[in-house]
């Protein structure tokens, strides 16, 4: 949730990074266009970016992201993210905060796609590398991670309550088979990396075809089926296809990554969570993509 009594302003970027960072005082401070929800996110001259969390949950993410993004960037097929310095608390803003190197592009949520298969196929060769990455000493599911890469039954009771809530607007019978499906099984094997939040948001665009992956507040090890809700939220048909056929995942851990798409879904109809413009229309949309779906 954005902490609403604290202004993150281009004013206090420029003061951060005056004080702490005067190498690039002179450089020009703008806000982005399209900000996310867990950080405000502002250009520092033309190729770097300041990002700062908008609450004290997410800023539990800026140290693991100084840590661990270097240490994975160099074994994966598109660019993420690299921290290239991390700001202190001061000028009143409570918490650590990041300064990136500039990735160009747009993001998928509005930028054209020349072919959605090739897309979709691009994005599972990134998440089968990401998988492929040694984990040893790499951070398990837990808060700063909102629990991606843990068991989904973490969420069960928040998923039942919107079930109720919008038991006179859904098929409630298909909608708690599908959840209690995705319950049934766990992840069985090796824990392996996950991004979190594989959202259109978070996949950059040049040229019509995926560029680089961004946002990884989320990152942990654990299971994958985390990372496979963007099969509904974003694809369908031959680019869902091409996405299921590259990854390769057993039946049961495509059932739980069915399970994350719904939870998050009917938390959001259900009005549980705040949900910025984008979000607010989708949800109907992907719950009858989830319950449509089949093997």
């Amino acid at each position: 949730m954005m902490n609403k009594t604290l202004i993150i302003d281009e004013s206090l970027v420029q003061r951060l990074v005056s004080t702490q960072f005067p190498e690039w005082r002179d450089l020009p401070i703008k806000s982005v266009k399209r900000q996310g929800w867990d950080n405000r996110t502002f250009h520092l001259g033309e190729h770097l970016l300041v990002r700062l969390p908008s609450d004290v949950n997410y800023a539990l993410q800026v140290e693991k992201e100084q840590l661990w993004l270097p240490k994975l960037a160099p074994f994966l097929p598109l660019p993420i993210p690299v921290p290239v310095a991390m700001g202190q608390p001061a000028e009143g803003y409570p918490w650590k905060w990041s300064v990136y190197a500039f990735l160009p592009g747009e993001s998928a949520s509005h930028a054209p796609i020349a072919n959605r298969a090739d897309f979709a196929k691009r994005l599972a060769e990134f998440l089968l590398a990401l998988q492929r990455i040694d984990i040893t000493n790499a951070p398990s599911p837990g808060l700063h991670s909102f629990y991606r890469g843990g068991a989904l039954s973490m969420y069960d009771a928040e998923t039942r309550q919107a079930i109720y809530t919008l038991k006179n607007k859904i098929d409630v019978t298909a909608i708690t088979d599908i959840w209690q499906r995705a319950l049934a099984s766990t992840w069985k094997r090796e824990p392996v990396w996950v991004h979190g939040d594989i959202s259109v948001g978070n996949l950059l665009v040049q040229n019509g075809t995926l560029s680089a992956v961004i946002d990884f507040g989320q990152l942990a090890v654990g299971d994958p089926a985390c990372d496979l809700a963007i099969a509904w939220t974003f694809f369908k048909g031959e680019s869902r296809k091409a996405f299921r056929s590259v990854l390769a995942l057993d039946e049961d851990t495509w059932a739980r990554g069915r399970g994350w798409t719904l939870w998050k879904a009917l938390i959001t109809a259900a009005g549980q969570i705040e949900s910025n413009a984008i979000e607010a229309q989708e949800p109907w949309r992907i719950i009858n993509e989830v319950i449509t779906w089949s093997n």
